[in-house]
């Protein structure tokens, strides 16, 4: 049972955050974990890693 204190914290940790979900073709969430996995991070960090790579190739790109 969670007690009034733990769903606080959680609801005070939780704000923190903003949540992205979405859906990828069967069998690509492995290959990202596995890629994720072989660089030392986890599935999260590689999937901000790589939106911010291509913010960044992005903005290069537009600015020539």
């Amino acid at each position: 049972m969670t007690t009034d204190a733990q769903k606080k914290a959680i609801k005070k940790y939780d704000e923190k955050f903003d949540m992205v979900r979405f859906r990828v073709p069967a069998g690509e969430l492995e290959e990202f974990k596995n890629h994720a996995e072989k660089q030392g991070e986890s599935l999260a960090e590689f999937m901000r890693r790589s939106a911010k790579d291509t913010i960044k190739r992005d903005y290069k790109k537009a600015k020539k």
